[in-house]
């Protein structure tokens, strides 16, 4: 039986998904590096908080550096930092796009490129959980999101991509597309104008997320997935 502690690193890891991922893999007895612009130093041995903006040159490969200096090894990767900004997309401003495709793309190709060439230093393969937004495959005139498909969308299709090249290196890729779900970023929703958007009529909750990362993660024959957390969103209204 092989008792070798396996290790996962989370992006955006400080609150709301990531912070709650960092807690469900503890739970499952991974160590974890997490990484945020503002994290603070965990109590917990297992736990691994390495400040930084992913969106800035060399933060990738410096966090994945870090986990590889005190664990050893990574197991999973989840890249759960990403911005969304709502805007016609005649007034996005070059500030946005700058924003988004650095954390969106930026962040997701330079800790992804790091992780996966640690993954493939050694026996054992990997996996690769990218969290998206059901908006980048299904557009909604309630809601304005054009740089959030393009840098989402990017995400869904690199997912596939690299499920395919990766696929007998034994490292699995998969994306959790997000309806809205209730965290720091939408903490109520007056009116029920979130919920409205969902077939269920209802926001989706941070343990909805985690209970369908926790599923791809302990699901070897899956990759290359884009599952849909979002209340029946891209099913349809």
């Amino acid at each position: 039986m092989d008792t070798t502690q396996k290790v996962a690193v989370v992006t955006g890891g400080s609150r709301g998904i990531g912070a709650a991922l960092v807690t469900a893999y503890r739970e499952l007895g991974y160590a974890v590096t997490a990484t945020a612009r503002s994290i603070e130093a965990s109590p917990d041995p297992g736990v691994l908080a390495v400040p930084g903006d992913v969106a800035e040159p060399g933060v990738g490969a410096r966090v994945i550096e870090a986990a590889m200096e005190r664990f050893g090894r990574i197991d999973t990767l989840v890249n759960g930092a990403g911005i969304f900004v709502s805007k016609p997309f005649t007034d996005y401003t070059d500030a946005d796009f700058t924003a988004m495709t650095g954390v969106n793309l930026r962040g997701f190709f330079e800790v992804s490129r790091a992780a996966i060439t640690a993954m493939l230093s050694r026996d054992g393969g990997g996996h690769v959980v990218n969290i998206s937004t059901s908006m980048a495959g299904h557009a909604d005139a309630r809601v304005h999101a054009a740089l959030a498909s393009m840098t989402k969308g990017g995400l869904e299709a690199v997912t596939r991509s690299l499920a395919i090249e990766y696929a007998t290196r034994g490292i699995r890729v998969n994306t959790v597309a997000l309806g809205v779900i209730r965290t720091p970023m939408h903490p109520t929703d007056p009116g029920g104008v979130q919920a409205a958007l969902h077939p269920v009529h209802r926001m989706g909750e941070v343990e909805d997320v985690v209970r369908a990362v926790r599923y791809l993660e302990q699901a070897p024959f899956v990759t290359g997935e884009i599952s849909h957390v979002d209340g029946g969103q891209s099913a349809g209204h």
